[in-house]
């Protein structure tokens, strides 16, 4: 990976609480999936930061890397990757992913 990117990567991560990269703006998803995502968040009441994957190739194919996650949308809580799209449906399912969340924004 090259340098310059993981570090644009590992910035976004570690500046947001909760940093999602994905294809549109929370404001605008571009896909069905980020918009999964966008709206359990939004349910849930938790702030939160996007980062449009469509609007910069290298950080498009190198969050993949970064992460060993082949698709987006990606979630990161607190530096810590939990997922995209059907992890954070089942997690918010279950309960999980609110209890995850406060327990994490607590710290």
């Amino acid at each position: 990976m090259e340098p310059s990117t993981r570090d644009r990567i590992e910035s976004l991560i570690n500046s947001n609480n909760i940093m999602v990269f994905m294809k549109g703006t929370k404001l605008m998803p571009q896909c069905g999936f980020s918009n999964n995502v966008v709206q359990i968040l939004n349910s849930l009441g938790m702030s939160f930061e996007t980062f449009d994957v469509l609007s910069d190739m290298d950080i498009r194919e190198e969050i993949k890397n970064f992460s060993n996650w082949p698709t987006i949308p990606q979630v990161y809580v607190k530096g810590e990757f939990i997922g995209g799209s059907d992890i954070l449906i089942e997690m918010y399912n279950s309960g999980e992913l609110r209890e995850k969340l406060e327990i994490a924004l607590a710290s």
